[in-house]
């Protein structure tokens, strides 16, 4: 599982502490101790017992650099240590299992992407267990210090105990995931949603990266947000998703699978989104859509033509997600927002919709000065794992324990 038991206090700040510096050397390295002292604001025997306790483990390793400034002699500067310590990031979606073996730099050493039958005849635990073993023994001859397992998934879990409650498209109740390969391999095993994981993975990848509160939506089959509030993943450990996507927008609309009526999943997501165009196509005889497949893609591609239809119902899903993110921006007050979503590419239709709306409806002083960008990522793959790592080795939970040897 992803979380023990709690550390004591001064155990707690033994931990912070080491994460802290283990972040500045990844960060600002090669790194002199005193120059890590003043960023850390930490003692300079403390910095010196923390390190210490890294270049020990092999987490960190000194050379020799020119510091900016000086020609004197070169410093003797700290950088991380990451070649000889792996894992295993996992991602699991409807149909498909992704299965990377990376280094603590997050470099993906080897990655294969393999088929999960949604009715296979047996438990989904059960397929998952058998895949990473066959997954260890395929690549035995590549494996070094195993330090940890990370996890993204759809669906409705827990993340510290690393049970998965519900999942789209297997029949999953309840299923044990992180306790279970945690006994099966004694690694350390961290479960997370797939969009909050994606929403980490900008913030310490990709177009977030140094923004200290960022919304992230993600408009795909589903509808979901992840938010990083005073630069750290909101709910990381509890039920680990912004819910948006069932949220009412209208009381009069579809119902949707959940039972409710006009949640915004109804209106914005990618199926809805085609049935709309699809039921205005029959009175829209000039559109180029008429003469192709009608696809997320061809939709976004007519958009980009100049489609009047294409435009419309694009321009119309950007409405609705404005109002939603109006709401979230007087809650949250970002710095930025993000967009993950297949309609980035008709862009230049979806964003002045969903920022013009969250303009006319949120507060001035908070949405005024808001950046509106896309993802980094269009798929991120097992970026989202990755970063799960990461978070966990800057935080010190992973980090103390590889420390402990």
């Amino acid at each position: 599982m992803n979380q023990e038991s709690q550390p004591g206090h001064i155990d707690q700040i033994k931990q912070t502490n080491a994460g802290v510096v283990y972040r500045l050397i990844d960060q600002h390295g090669p790194i002199s101790r005193i120059e890590l002292s003043k960023r850390a604001q930490l003692a300079p025997a403390s910095i010196t017992k923390i390190v210490r306790e890294m270049l020990d483990a092999h987490l960190v390793q000194e050379t020799e650099f020119q510091e900016p400034g000086s020609r004197g002699r070169p410093a003797i500067g700290l950088v991380l240590d990451t070649d000889a310590w792996h894992y295993l990031a996992m991602r699991i979606q409807p149909g498909q299992l992704t299965l990377t073996l990376r280094d603590l730099s997050s470099r993906a050493l080897q990655e294969d992407r393999l088929p999960l039958p949604l009715d296979s005849g047996q438990p989904l635990l059960q397929t998952l267990l058998e895949q990473v073993n066959a997954f260890f023994v395929r690549y035995q001859q590549k494996l070094e210090r195993l330090t940890a397992i990370a996890i993204t998934l759809p669906g409705l879990l827990h993340a510290p105990s690393g049970v998965v409650h519900r999942m789209p498209g297997y029949d999953v109740q309840d299923m044990p995931l992180g306790e279970t390969l945690s006994t099966r391999t004694g690694l350390p095993v961290f479960v997370q949603h797939d969009i909050s994981a994606w929403t980490l993975a900008e913030a310490l990848f990709g177009a977030s990266r140094g923004a200290q509160d960022v919304i992230q939506i993600v408009i795909d089959e589903t509808v979901g947000a992840g938010v990083i509030s005073a630069g750290h993943l909101l709910h990381k450990s509890g039920r680990a998703l912004v819910e948006i996507g069932h949220t009412q927008i209208d009381p009069y609309g579809e119902q949707c699978y959940c039972g409710n009526h006009g949640c915004l999943e109804t209106v914005a997501s990618m199926g809805s989104l085609l049935q709309l165009a699809a039921q205005r196509l029959p009175s829209q005889s000039d559109s180029i859509l008429n003469y192709t497949p009608l696809t997320v893609q061809s939709l976004c591609d007519a958009a980009q033509q100049g489609d009047r239809l294409a435009r419309d119902v694009i321009a119309g899903v950007g409405h609705h997600i404005g109002r939603m993110l109006a709401m979230m921006v007087n809650i949250f007050n970002p710095q930025r927002i993000l967009i993950g979503s297949p309609l980035n590419h008709a862009g230049e239709v979806l964003f002045p919709a969903v920022i013009n709306t969250i303009r006319q409806q949120a507060l001035p002083a908070y949405s005024q000065t808001i950046q509106l960008t896309p993802t980094a990522f269009a798929d991120p793959g097992t970026l989202g794992a990755a970063a799960l790592i990461k978070d966990a080795l800057y935080s010190g939970t992973l980090l103390v324990k590889l420390l402990q040897g």
